[in-house]
Parts: structure tokens; C-alpha cells; sequence
């Protein structure tokens, strides 16, 4: 259901909230993480996946962040998965991922730079 806009503040809030979630998926940022949601990402969770590191990059004040999805990305038993690229172009595959995990490798990866290895995909 759609949010009533009761106030002019109500207004201010929802465009803001907007222009925070447009500006998490456009623009040249730091890092770029995407969430692969194929079919095999999606049955296997991603959209969950996806809404709960939305919400989280939030909560954590990230803003070098440039979030995107894409399809398949080969490795379904792997799902769901995101791969999450620096600014050096290094690619770090994570997979079996759930909101925990998420939440780590926000805290550690994206947070101070450092990989959680043992969420790595070994391809």
C-alpha cells in the first residue's frame, strides 16, 4: 500500500528517502556491488538478499556504494550470491549468502576494505 502524504514535511521526507535510493544505484562510487538475480539467484533468495543490503548500506551510512543487480551468474549452487568490485577493479564473489552475512561483509568489506573469506566463492 502506498504511503498517505498527510504533510508537506510527509513530502519532503519521501522525496529524500527517493533520492537516497536512486543515488545508491547510479553514479561512479568506490565500490560496486551486485546482486545476481537470475532465476536460480532469485528462487534461491536474492531479492531478499538484495532488500536487506539495501537497507543495511543505509543503516551503515555508506555512501561510496553503487548497488546494482544483473542475471545469472553461473554458479547457482552458489546462490544467492552478489559480487562486490572495488576501485582497483579486483571482483569478489560472495555466495550462500543470508541477511548475517550480509551484514558482516557490510561491516567488514564495504566498511574497512577487508574481504570475509570465508564467504568467498571458490570458483
Amino acid at each position: 500500500m502506498a504511503e498517505k502524504i498527510s504533510s508537506p514535511e510527509a513530502l519532503k521526507a519521501l522525496r529524500d528517502k527517493s533520492r537516497s535510493e536512486i543515488e545508491l544505484r547510479t553514479g561512479a562510487k568506490e565500490m560496486r556491488i551486485t546482486v545476481h538475480m537470475g532465476t536460480c539467484g532469485i528462487a534461491a533468495g536474492a531479492r531478499d538478499v538484495l532488500g536487506f543490503l539495501t537497507e543495511e548500506l543505509g543503516r551503515s551510512s555508506v555512501t561510496n556504494v553503487t548497488l546494482r543487480q544483473s542475471g545469472c551468474a553461473g554458479l547457482c549452487d552458489h546462490e544467492p550470491m552478489m559480487t562486490l568490485s572495488d576501485k582497483g577493479g579486483k571482483d569478489y564473489i560472495y555466495g550462500k549468502l543470508d541477511k548475517p552475512k550480509v551484514a558482516e561483509i557490510v561491516r567488514q568489506h564495504v566498511r574497512t576494505g577487508k574481504p570475509v573469506g570465508e564467504y568467498l566463492v571458490k570458483a
